[in-house]
């Protein structure tokens, strides 16, 4: 046999912002999470369903940090790709951005598949800040865009099942602690990317987990799925059942139809193939199956409403063309999360393509004849046979040791190959990959001491799984391992002890103003707001006075501390040091749409709101604007009775809900 399948390098040409450095400061602070269900709706839920939802939810994103570093200019620039392509279909993945892959292009309709976005813009989605949108992502940890949206994978060449090449992507997911792969690849003559996915935990501990495929497709089509009712939430943090597929009168099933952003998770009866499709007016689109380990399916619409049309060219270039989401999980919702037993592991195949159908069918009025239809056609392009035999003929590649390195991605999971001898096979975690932030641990691993550093500077990330807190406790009490034990103990819920090791570490420590501004994090969180005050501006006064220079990483700890600072001031109504505190930001900083906010902010504080009205007037865009975040309508109404203009409508739910 004849393979004609190839998997190269290449490079596409986007408008594209910087992504800039992550936010310096550990974030102690709790996850600001939108996804979480309302209590008083968890006893109505089926006991599974509650179970999964209630078990082990994330609470920080330590060890990560918040990456917020990136901004709204967007210039030419080139990305790096590995395209997968046979004679039908041509896949392009973005190693460096979560191996996402960002076009499925089928050749003999000359037909994109997926809603790809022309531009590289990051914003504030991922449960770690940067997100972009457009493509397959892979998303995997906890509920929320994977902490490895904008991050790169490991990526390189291993055989197929069929004898041909396949592309291998893995990394290890910091979170949960688990190592993952992504196999892609295309058989001969196939009109469908096989997608072999593995999760692993390697530890003496069950895990949760979540994992969700997450396909951006335009907006203009009617998603399908074998189902009659839907699990639905929104912004509201309300989760409840409804029908399929029209609920208050509207069909849900075209993403327009719906006002607001929500979500529809689909109920797939036990023993049904496992499938969804998007299909535009001539019955034309995509269709996503897999075997029955991805259980769950999913629509995310952005709606028509101002909200929603607002963030669909927040995304992207005004002008291109919406998406909704379609998407298959590992548990029934997004909101759940499964367990993973102890060095134990979990896999599934996916597989995507393009479906036509009858489009008079598939639009009609019978949903029961419109699914029928829809799965019939998926029959004939793609038997559930043939699905489950090419997951059977996959499972012993999965162990195959890669061959020519294509990407690299992070050395975390290298360190803790290193610390536990771990084997697993199929995904290599080279000591080659370790670099300057696994340095210091590294050197902790093989010496029982942390190192102080060399030079001043923001301190590095911290690792806080238990394995690495015992190794920090039973180091040398020096300021730096003193630092990071408080931050492990902070993650482990002993904020006390956290507290006692920051405050240990005052006493000898050269840089003050990391371990004031973890107090001040405490403190506030204790609800003593007039001594947090107090930290954060001795800390802010303690940077100003340490940093060397105008570099990155210098500017932006300069930024993250002093946004922080004028928050907790501005809560106790020093209005005085909060504008001390702005006049010290560097003049580049203070220029940028998310500290004009600031300023809009602090001059409502002092009694100006003709002067914050002023703000708003000129313009401005806050680049990391959170999902789901009301701050901008919520300061307008403190300075005008007029409608939140359209450039700052935002909100992604009815007014009061």
């Amino acid at each position: 046999m004849v393979i004609v399948t190839t998997i190269r390098r290449d490079v596409v040409t986007l408008p594209a912002a910087r992504l800039g450095p992550s936010n310096p400061l550990p974030p102690l602070r709790p996850l600001d999470e939108v996804h979480r269900v309302d209590e008083r709706d968890l006893e109505g839920l089926p006991f599974g369903m509650a179970r999964q939802i209630r078990y082990e939810p994330l609470h920080s994103i330590l060890p990560e940090r918040v990456r917020d570093g990136y901004g709204r200019t967007r210039a030419p620039r080139e990305i790096d790709t590995i395209v997968i392509e046979n004679e039908r279909l041509r896949a392009t993945v973005l190693p460096g951005l979560g191996g996402r892959v960002a076009s499925l292009f089928h050749k003999p309709t000359r037909r994109e598949l997926l809603y790809r976005n022309p531009v590289f813009q990051p914003a504030c989605f991922a449960l770690n800040g940067a997100w972009f949108s457009g493509g397959i992502e892979w998303n995997i940890g906890a509920t929320g865009h994977t902490t490895l949206s904008c991050a790169p994978l490991h990526a390189a060449r291993v055989p197929a099942p069929d004898g041909g090449e396949m592309l291998r992507l893995w990394e290890w997911e910091r979170l949960r602690d688990l190592p993952f792969q992504v196999d892609l690849w295309l058989p001969e003559g196939s009109d469908f990317l096989y997608v072999g996915v593995r999760v692993r935990n390697p530890h003496e501990r069950p895990a949760p987990v979540s994992w969700w495929s997450n396909i951006a497709v335009p907006e203009e089509r009617r998603v399908l799925a074998p189902a009659e009712e839907a699990w639905q939430f929104g912004y509201e943090r309300r989760l409840r059942r409804v029908p399929v597929p029209r609920h208050d009168g509207v069909d849900r099933t075209y993403p327009l139809n719906s006002t607001y952003p929500a979500d529809y998770f689909y109920e797939v009866p036990d023993g049904r193939r496992r499938w969804i499709a998007a299909l535009d007016d001539e019955g034309n689109g995509l269709v996503q199956t897999s075997t029955d380990g991805l259980r769950g399916r999913k629509l995310f619409v952005w709606g028509a409403g101002s909200g929603g049309r607002r963030w669909q060219e927040w995304l992207t270039e005004p002008g291109t063309g919406g998406y909704c989401e379609i998407q298959a999980g590992v548990a029934r919702t997004q909101l759940e999360h499964v367990r993973l037993d102890a060095q134990s592991g979990m896999s599934w195949l996916e597989a995507y393509g393009p479906l036509s159908a009858d489009a008079e069918t598939v639009h009609g009025a019978d949903w029961g004849a419109a699914v029928h239809e829809t799965e019939a056609r998926l029959a004939d392009t793609l038997p559930r046979a043939d699905v489950q035999a090419a997951y059977e003929a996959w499972q012993p590649c999965a162990d195959t040791e890669p061959g020519e390195v294509l990407a690299v991605g992070s050395g975390w999971g290298a360190l803790e190959v290193l610390r536990a001898a771990t084997e697993l096979p199929g995904t290599p975690f080279e000591e080659s990959t370790l670099g300057d932030a696994q340095a210091p641990w590294v050197e902790l691993l093989r010496t029982g001491s942390f190192p102080e550093p060399r030079r001043a500077g923001p301190f590095g990330e911290t690792l806080v799984a238990p394995h690495w807190r015992d190794m920090l406790e039973t180091a040398p009490a020096q300021p730096l391992t003193e630092y990071h034990l408080g931050v492990a103990q902070w993650h482990a819920g002993d904020r006390a002890q956290a507290v006692r090791s920051w405050e240990r570490a005052l006493e000898l420590a050269p840089s003050l103003w990391p371990l004031l501004r973890c107090l001040a994090v405490a403190d506030r969180t204790a609800g003593h707001h007039e001594r947090a005050a107090d930290r954060y501006a001795e800390a802010f006064d303690d940077l100003c006075h340490e940093r060397r220079d105008d570099g990155e990483a210098w500017t932006a700890a300069t930024a993250a501390l002093g946004r922080e600072a004028i928050a907790a001031l501005l809560a106790v109504r020093r209005t005085g040091d909060a504008r001390a505190v702005w006049e010290r930001l560097r003049a580049v900083t203070r220029e940028q749409g998310r500290f004009r906010l600031v300023e809009a902010q602090l001059l409502v504080a002092e009694g100006d709101p003709r002067a914050a009205r002023a703000v708003f007037d000129r313009g401005f865009e806050v680049a990391d604007l959170r999902e789901g975040a009301e701050v901008l309508g919520d300061v307008w109404a403190r300075v005008s009775d007029e409608p939140l203009p359209q450039r700052y409508e935002f909100r992604m739910r009815p007014a009061g809900e």
